[in-house]
């Protein structure tokens, strides 16, 4: 991953609120014929003593699950909407125009768990993300038949965090008019501009900086 001093969260909380807010990730590994798999899931997080644990599930008997049986060493990646940055909006405009973006990489092992996590994940998940606490697609309230049936497609999972990576590139080597023009330009745009212009002002501003994208 692109790793520069100052592309980074001025602490650590914000990177792991940023994974908070960023909950569909994108889950990597490896065949076993040594190539590449990847699956897009929502997810659960905890923070326990500094230790962070990552839980949701697969279909079975897919690629991606196939290979996380056989090497549960993977990769998690967290993300949100990004931008063009063009160079026309710097104070001094003979440089290359580049692309701000923020990204978490979680390292782990993926451990394949029993029915009854599997179960209270369904629950935990449902509850996060329906709005309804009584809405009928609620665990509590779905056919227990209707469960057991697809609950056999699926497994479920916890992944302990052994390294945490990011990236939070906010135009933080650019001077002060710089910066303010490119959060003016980016409020112009898409709902993914607006996203980074704000995540520009939340975040400190400008730091020292040799290096030019």
């Amino acid at each position: 991953m692109y790793d520069i001093p100052h592309f980074k969260a001025s602490n650590h909380q914000q990177v792991i609120d940023f994974m908070q807010a960023n909950p569909f990730v994108t889950i990597c590994g490896v065949d076993a014929n040594g190539l590449p798999v990847a699956t897009h899931i929502p997810i659960l997080m905890k923070v326990e003593n500094d230790i962070v644990t990552i839980s949701g599930h697969i279909m079975r008997k897919q690629d991606h699950s196939n290979a996380f049986e056989l090497n549960k060493n993977v990769l998690v990646i967290f993300s949100a909407p990004s931008a063009f940055v063009s160079a026309s909006w710097y104070s001094n405009q003979g440089q290359a125009s580049t692309w701000n973006y923020q990204t978490v990489h979680a390292i782990g092992k993926l451990e394949m768990q029993d029915e009854q996590h599997l179960y209270d994940l369904l629950v935990a998940l449902t509850q996060k993300f329906e709005a309804d606490p009584e809405a009928p697609s609620q665990v509590k309230n779905l056919d227990p038949m209707y469960m057991h049936q697809n609950m056999k497609a699926i497994v479920s999972f916890d992944i302990v965090v052994d390294q945490l990576k990011h990236v939070f590139k906010l135009s933080q080597n650019r001077d002060e008019v710089s910066h303010t023009n490119i959060q003016n330009e980016l409020n112009k745009g898409d709902a993914a501009c607006k996203y980074m212009a704000a995540a520009m002002k939340a975040e400190s501003g400008p730091k020292d900086s040799h290096t030019n994208l």
